[in-house]
């Protein structure tokens, strides 16, 4: 077995690869870029070793710095994770000729499956169902188009060394196939730097299911299940589940046995998933193989108890499977949510800053898991991607999982800059994700105009009211109490109060019970019990006794309240400070329809048009670059352009003057 291993990577996955290899006794090397070198993968690590400056080509896709780094350590196998170079065939070949154990697949597997127009070429070879396309490289976007209308659209446009959801786009026309193609072509040659973009069929109420495999040196190879990967918004996954709520036994068996094929075929070493997109008639079709371990994979562990980060070092280390087919058996189900850095009340534009306060839920008898590389305190950049953490939980049921993760969400605190929790927990209460009938097409549908507050309900507005409610008796009832007070002028505590929130009065009233307080709203009543104190920020306690968690913060005069992804800020006073403050003037905020403000930090790597210029709605305004994704900015309606005031290659703060229209 190794003694010391290096992880090619950073963030979560290094911490994760980090705790099993520390558990099996191996000590671990880092590597980080000058953005990174306070981070927690660098402090959990036995030795680390800069490599460069924060950009990734320059620091973490320098195969000689991951080398030297390794010579200089004394390590002797190098862990890649996923993303940068872990599906990267020369440096998986660089490490073998210098004597250093890739943990991962030969070179000759990477090969052959990390380029998707090769791949299915040998996917039909060892007989795996394929999706009719166009398996070879596309020159400009006129060819793309015109391969477009031979297929019928719609159409997939991909990037050969693509994956994340980078270099895809679906396209139902010639403008989406033509600037589809461009935008593949842009991101796959800044993300993975290699432009080759090719076209295939979009299958008919798809779903996308992967099948988690595993090999070793003896010719031994397991799939170990599926995983259900539908949830998805712009080709990228935010939540996966294990099992799948759709495919059958018998689907499971053949999709199972077609990806092990695939894997011996290539000869496959190490884990690897082997994606397949499923039709709602249930036919499925291979769409690439992987080759390295998953953002997802904790699923699979928690449903058949097996550490697929120990098995890729120990099959690394040259040991055997200590299993085979028939001992994997499913143990109840696992969700993952990707709690990410991004505003989900915004598009989902990235969100960069301090985390001011990260506090994630604890884990509760193995069944909530938290992956992270983040801590309190810490910075999220701009040049790496937007994952803060995953959170999975486990359940003996697909119902019970739900429920858990309902409750993590809940206790699940971020400050400082944005997350998709709000999103996420919205999600789990959606009565068709509940169904488990649902596609890739979901989020689309669902929110067809995007993800805005009105979207988050929650079924007891009331509940929030009362919450908000017990937070200001509790602080007056504290205030009361102090020393000192003038004899004769003391404070006193009246029970009825208004609490506004969201343009609503809700009249209540308010009476000490034992260990909290009676909330009465209407016909409602709210026993809540909690030993809630101010600075906490998780709300734990009971309401006519059922177990209550939720999120209670008092912000000067107001109370936010966070529950099932609901946010209110709530303003709680006595009736006629509410009647007072109903006279008091609206500040109207300013017009800034004339302006294009840049909606997120970010570098501007284009602007698409020239001072003078008049420009229809929908054209294309400038390019910013965050997070390893192009965002493109369209004018929403037709107008002059004034003013260039921003210039390409200029590092964008939020709300940045871009340009100014006439």
């Amino acid at each position: 077995m190794f003694k010391k291993i290096l992880i090619a990577n950073r963030g979560e996955i290094a911490c994760r690869v980090m705790k099993t290899a520390k558990q099996m006794g191996i000590q671990t090397v880092a590597v980080y870029s000058e953005a990174d070198k306070d981070s927690m993968h660098v402090l959990m690590a036995d030795e680390a070793v800069c490599i460069g400056p924060a950009p990734s080509k320059e620091s973490y896709l320098v195969i000689d710095k991951i080398i030297d780094a390794c010579k200089q350590t004394g390590a002797e196998a190098v862990h890649p994770g996923y993303g940068f170079l872990s599906e990267n065939e020369e440096f998986s070949r660089r490490l073998e000729d210098n004597g250093i154990t890739f943990i991962g697949p030969k070179h000759y597997s990477v090969a052959a499956m990390g380029d998707k127009i090769a791949s299915k070429k040998l996917a039909l070879e060892a007989k795996v169902n394929t999706i009719p396309g166009h398996n070879a490289a596309i020159e400009d976007a006129a060819e793309a188009v015109g391969i477009a209308q031979k297929i019928g659209y719609p159409v997939m446009i991909k990037a050969s060394a693509g994956g994340g959801g980078k270099g895809l786009r679906v396209a139902y026309n010639d403008k989406e196939a033509s600037e589809g193609f461009d935008a593949c072509r842009n991101e796959a040659r800044n993300s993975f730097g290699d432009d080759r973009v090719f076209i295939e069929k979009f299958v008919d109420g798809p779903h996308h299911i992967e099948i988690q495999v595993i090999a070793d040196s003896f010719g031994n190879t397991v799939y170990l299940l599926e995983r259900e990967c539908s949830i998805q918004r712009r080709h990228q996954k935010v939540i996966e589940e294990a099992p799948s709520p759709f495919i059958d036994d018998s689907i499971r068996k053949a999709m199972g046995e077609q990806a092990v094929a695939l894997a011996k075929a290539v000869k496959y070493q190490s884990a690897g998933t082997v994606e397949f997109v499923v039709g709602s008639d249930k036919s499925f079709y291979f769409l690439e193989m992987n080759t390295r371990l998953q953002v997802e994979h904790p699923v699979t562990e928690m449903i058949t108890g097996v550490d697929l980060v120990e098995l890729m070092i120990r099959v690394a280390a040259g040991e055997k499977l200590p299993f085979v087919q028939e001992d994997i058996k499913p143990n109840g189900w696992a969700i993952e949510c990707r709690i990410n850095a991004e505003d989900p009340f915004r598009g989902f534009l990235p969100s960069i800053g301090r985390l001011v306060k990260y506090r994630p839920p604890e884990s509760v008898d193995g069944q909530v898991r938290v992956d992270t590389g983040v801590f309190e305190g810490g910075e999220i950049s701009m040049y790496y991607d937007s994952m803060i953490a995953k959170l999975i939980c486990h359940g003996a049921t697909r119902e019970q999982a739900i429920g858990r993760m309902r409750d993590a969400l809940n206790a699940f605190v971020i400050r400082g800059i944005g997350s998709n929790i709000p999103f996420q927990a919205a999600l789990m209460q959606n009565p068709r994700f509940l169904s488990g009938i649902f596609t890739t097409a979901f989020i689309s549908e669902e929110f067809p105009n995007g993800f805005v507050a009105a979207d988050v309900v929650h079924d007891d507005p009331g509940l929030l009211a009362a919450v908000a409610a017990f937070g200001r008796r509790r602080y007056i009832d504290r205030a009361v109490q102090v020393s000192g007070q003038m004899p004769g002028h003391e404070r006193k505590v009246g029970s009825g109060w208004v609490v506004q929130m969201e343009g609503k009065d809700y009249p209540v009233v308010v009476t000490s019970i034992p260990g909290g307080y009676s909330v009465t709203y209407g016909a409602d009543r709210y026993d809540l019990v909690s030993d809630w104190k101010f600075g906490e920020l998780v709300f734990r306690g009971t309401c006519n006794g059922t177990p209550l968690c939720l999120q209670l913060e008092r912000i000067g005069l107001l109370y936010r309240v966070v529950h099932f992804g609901k946010q209110v800020k709530a303003t709680v006073m006595t009736a006629n400070a509410a009647r007072m403050l109903a006279l008091m003037p609206k500040k109207v905020p300013p017009d800034l329809s004339k302006f294009l403000l840049s909606p997120m930090p970010g570098l501007l790597r284009e602007v698409s048009v020239k001072a003078g210029e008049q420009v229809a709605a929908g054209e294309k305004l400038a390019v910013i670059e965050a997070m390893k994704m192009e965002n493109v900015l369209k004018a929403e309606r037709d107008c002059k352009v004034k003013k260039i005031v921003a210039t390409a290659g200029e590092s964008l703060s939020v709300d940045q003057v871009i340009i100014e229209f006439e």
